[in-house]
């Protein structure tokens, strides 16, 4: 890894590198975590109305800074200005769920007993929890994982991703013109040890992470030595399955609008789309005629038809020899997957016929591809869906809503959705079995996670 490791803006269009910045050292980590130690026995302190009226103000500053922040990622990952501006929508709207809600959220439980006295669930908040984020979505994760932390009482220490630094800062800085007390909410440019030094520290309560299955392992691992909460929300090869239509072409275009979105860098991206052998081919042709015509461009120029860059140009040629390895397996590449001489353009793809059982079959295309496999029963198409390491989302969809309900009632995922491609707001859990990790984000569970359920009971 060597430089590439270090925190830098490196422009996805050009891949040249814009600006590098410093990891913190040893003493500034101790010193920014003795700050979030002791901000957290005043913050634990505060009542909900307190806490929410900090959650208020972070989420007004987003508001008001829309533009500088969308432009900020634009130029950092590649995400098209309009995509930017609503993915700000979402951080406005989880602030204010958590800073409405979180007094009810986090209320005392009274528990029945038939042995006198009275019993108690109180949740209590933990102490510094660090959270290390992801780039497809620089301030939606970093939104979704802080504001129930920080609602809950506890405080949060925040490693971004390397190649969003200047996202990063500027979550840090609302804070501070939020007005939250220094030490609330930490940005810190770590490095892995340095993650492991703040897990295995008595100070530190928990561990959040959003990122790649080997992340997760590495994090888990450590967590669980150190006898650490942690909550993972890991990849996916999300199943998309198509039982029946009445109108292919709209069907392929809405399957094609959900997998190129963020150009296809979404964990919950509609991975492998799963179609009816009846209709199969329509819709395939479908997908190709929608992929041939994309054209690339820039973030601010961005409209329906076009694509942006990958994150960066490592990601592309990743992206590229996954691609390369399907073929060579037996694949059938019917469009798209060329890298562009510079930056991190790849025209989006489809690829179908992926032989079973080989490895690109279970690999995460992190990209702009579309995955087709043909099935000719329900209950192939589930058995199909199931055979993942990941068990994110899945979508069913059928003109019978009864035959796509029997079939999203046998998915392994952690979100089954029904004749939509997924069921997304602030009010709904998000989370992920077998190798998409564990724990929930967002909705009433969100601030469940990194809390002492504790019991009190007071004798008669």
């Amino acid at each position: 890894m060597g430089c590439m490791a270090k925190y830098r803006v490196q422009n996805p269009k050009t891949n040249e590198i814009e600006k590098t910045y410093e990891n913190i050292t040893s003493d500034e980590l101790e010193q920014a975590l003795s700050t979030a130690d002791e901000t957290f026995k005043q913050w634990r302190e505060k009542s909900y109305e307190e806490r929410a009226e900090v959650l208020r103000k972070v989420a007004q500053l987003f508001d008001d800074k829309r533009d500088e922040l969308a432009r900020i990622i634009a130029n950092e990952m590649g995400k098209a200005v309009d995509q930017g501006d609503g993915e700000v929508d979402d951080v406005v709207e989880i602030f204010n769920y958590y800073a409405g809600n979180g007094a009810k959220f986090g209320a005392d439980e009274e528990i029945p007993n038939e042995r006198g006295g009275t019993s108690i669930m109180r949740k209590i908040p933990l102490g510094v929890i660090v959270g290390v984020m992801p780039w497809n979505f620089p301030y939606y994760q970093v939104a979704r994982f802080a504001a129930p932390a920080l609602m809950a009482g506890n405080v949060v220490m925040v490693k971004h991703a390397n190649i969003c630094p200047q996202s990063a800062e500027a979550i840090e800085k609302i804070f501070d013109e939020a007005g939250a007390p220094k030490g609330l909410y930490t940005n810190i440019f770590a490095g892995h040890s340095q993650i492991s030094k703040l897990i295995n520290d008595d100070r530190v309560q928990g561990v959040s992470l959003t990122g790649s299955e080997g992340a997760g392992r590495s994090i888990a691992s450590q967590a669980g030595q150190a006898l650490k909460k942690c909550v993972l929300e890991l990849g996916g090869t999300d199943a998309y399955i198509v039982l029946d239509s009445t109108d292919i072409p709209a069907a392929a275009k809405t399957a094609w609008d959900k997998r190129i979105g963020n150009t296809g860098q979404a964990c919950t991206s509609n991975k492998r789309m799963i179609v009816m052998e009846d209709i199969y081919d329509e819709f395939v042709a479908e997908l190709v005629k929608l992929a041939e015509v994309m054209k690339p461009t820039t973030w601010d120029a961005y409209t329906a038809g076009m694509y942006c860059p990958l994150s960066s140009r490592g990601a592309a040629e990743n992206l590229c020899s996954q691609l390369e390895q399907a073929v060579a397996a037996g694949a059938n590449l019917r469009a798209g997957g060329e890298l562009a001489d510079t930056g991190a353009y790849v025209s989006p793809a489809v690829i179908t016929d992926i032989p079973r059982g080989s490895d690109s079959y279970y690999a995460e295309f992190f990209g702009p591809v579309a995955e087709v496999y043909k099935v000719s029963s329900d209950e192939e198409a589930v058995e199909l869906a199931n055979d993942s390491l990941y068990g994110l989302g899945g979508a069913v969809f059928s003109t019978d809503e009864n035959r796509a309900k029997a079939v999203a009632d046998r998915l392994e995922v952690g979100m089954a959705n029904v004749n939509t491609p997924a069921g997304e707001g602030v009010e709904l859990p998000f989370g992920g079995v077998k190798q998409s990790g564990y724990g929930r984000e967002l909705g009433p569970v969100g601030m469940d996670e990194f809390v002492n359920k504790q019991l009190y009971y007071v004798a008669e």
